[in-house]
């Protein structure tokens, strides 16, 4: 049996909600490339939230009390998550 640590989430350009998830990097990037997709495809730990991973890593220090709201923490991502970007089904810039 497969125990995941991490699953990748691809958001399409101007979806509100996630179009899918997968468990390894290859298989998802084969999804966007068959349908020609275009958005952001990033890494996201089981069972942590970006926000205390984030935190518990030093890549990110709230700097006033609105950093710590449910509003903001809801909202939360980090650049310092694994992320590609596709146009068209194209990857972006570098690798993972």
């Amino acid at each position: 049996m497969m125990t995941l640590s991490s699953v990748w989430v691809f958001h399409g350009a101007g979806g509100r909600f996630a179009s899918a998830v997968f468990a390894s990097v290859d298989a998802a990037e084969a999804w966007v490339v068959q349908h020609g997709l275009t958005g952001i495809l990033t890494e996201y730990l089981l069972d942590v939230a970006p926000y205390e991973w984030a935190l518990e890593k030093g890549y990110f220090s709230p700097r006033d009390d609105s950093q710590k709201t449910p509003d903001f923490i809801q909202k939360f991502t980090s650049a310092h998550q694994r992320h590609l970007h596709f146009e068209d089904g194209v990857r972006q810039g570098g690798g993972v």
